[in-house]
């Protein structure tokens, strides 16, 4: 659904009006809402840790009453057996990014998931060594790709390319990026981006970049930290090779929690993939046998390495679960609908003050963006976001002069973002 044309108002009138007639709006209570020198603040970096779930205190309370009463032995005896808690994530998480539930498993930590694929997918020759990638990309992904060549022997800045916006834009044009694909089309080994850009939150077309990829003989992986949970996906559908995310940003899991991978079932049926081994993608009726040779389960199970950080699962099993019962269909209208009306608020503010230079670059098409817009401090340093920051308005800072703002549809509703405009409004009358 668009909501560009929808007839918005800046009013609290208007606001209110729209959480009463907001069929999600009761999951915002089901989420604890900071309380910040003795003030609630308006909470907008969803971006970057999701607020904790009502419900992950007592799941967590629950595995410590298990570890208390069972010890070692609640790897089988407890309610939800620790030896297989990750299975029980699985198909929430599946529901999330549109994949089979043989595709996804929850283990590790973003960026070493993304080297442990990277061992499966980036398999370079002398001739097609070339990685393809956005430029300004969050640094761990570049940190990655860079360690990744030079693994292989390559020199960085020839096997790694970078597409870039155009001169005076913010924004990489889609063509520019299948031009450069099919421009190193003998030697381009995989196409590897952000499926949401964590700087400007442009949402990059997975399925054509997929298909664009295959067709010159190269793969496709994406790393989805910015887009589980915000963007509706179709990764099976879309025949993503591989993918990997953090859950602590829209998945709302707690700092630096549990991720998840996805291997499409064309890869992960087939065991003879190369891959770094470990006793939790062992084949799991032999696992305890304790045998010397690693024979990997089929599926995206094979790529685990160690057993599941129950404690941390149970804090993710209680934000899955709210998104199992939502659905992404849901939170995406919703999400649609609160992120066009931020940016409604915001230019309507920011138009009463043509002195000062604030524009938003996140793409204004919504089926280019999820629930980020970027607002550039044009002339001004972080100044404005510490401001911002002690009126009680939380959001997010990037080099040099970026503020990001998510509204994100779980728990910000309408009358946020008309109190974040209140402020922002008074921010801006006395700023010189």
């Amino acid at each position: 659904m668009n909501y560009q044309n929808s007839q918005y108002q800046n009013s609290l009138a208007y606001a209110q009006h729209q959480d009463q007639q907001d069929p999600l709006a009761n999951y915002r209570e089901q989420f604890c809402h900071p309380v910040i020198n003795g003030k609630q603040v308006l909470y907008f970096t969803g971006n970057s840790l999701g607020l904790m779930p009502q419900a992950a205190r007592e799941n967590i309370n629950n595995e410590l009453d298990e570890w208390a009463n069972w010890g070692v032995e609640g790897h089988f005896h407890a309610k939800n057996p620790w030896v297989s808690y990750h299975e029980t994530l699985t198909p929430q998480t599946a529901g999330i990014v549109g994949a089979n539930e043989s595709e996804v498993v929850c283990m590790g930590s973003l960026t070493n998931n993304l080297h442990l694929l990277f061992v499966s997918f980036y398999q370079p020759t002398a001739k097609r060594f070339k990685i393809i990638s956005e430029a300004k990309m969050f640094p761990s992904d570049r940190y990655l790709l860079e360690t990744q060549v030079r693994h292989h022997g390559f020199d960085i800045d020839e096997a790694i390319i970078e597409v870039a916006p155009r001169e005076g834009e913010q924004l990489i044009r889609e063509q520019d990026i299948i031009d450069v694909i099919n421009a190193n089309a003998d030697e381009v080994a995989l196409v590897f981006f952000g499926g949401v850009n964590y700087f400007t939150g442009q949402v990059f077309d997975m399925q054509k970049l997929t298909e664009v990829a295959h067709s010159v003989g190269a793969l496709a992986g994406f790393d989805l930290a910015h887009a589980a949970g915000n963007i509706p996906m179709q990764l099976h559908d879309w025949n993503v090779d591989f993918a990997a995310w953090c859950t602590y940003k829209y998945i709302n899991s707690s700092a630096g929690n549990t991720a998840a991978l996805f291997v499409h079932d064309k890869h992960g049926n087939n065991t003879d993939i190369n891959r770094f081994g470990g006793w939790w993608g062992h084949n799991k009726e032999r696992r305890f046998l304790m045998e010397n040779s690693f024979e990997p389960m089929t599926g995206a199970e094979g790529w685990q390495i160690s057993n599941a950080p129950v404690m941390g699962m149970a804090v993710l099993k209680a934000s899955l679960d709210i998104f199992h019962e939502v659905g992404m269909e849901k939170l995406r209208e919703k999400s649609v609908k609160l992120t066009g009306f931020l940016e409604f608020v915001f230019n309507d503010i920011v138009n009463q003050f043509p002195h000062i230079s604030l524009e938003i670059i996140t793409p204004s098409n919504p089926d280019k963006r999820g629930c980020q817009l970027s607002i550039k401090l044009v002339g001004t340093d972080k100044t404005f976001f510490n401001a911002l920051t002690e009126a009680g308005i939380i959001a997010d800072f990037r080099q040099p002069d970026v503020v990001r703002m998510a509204p994100t549809p779980l728990y910000n509703n309408f009358e946020d973002v008309y109190r974040m405009g209140v402020t922002l409004k008074q921010l801006l009358a006395t700023w010189k």
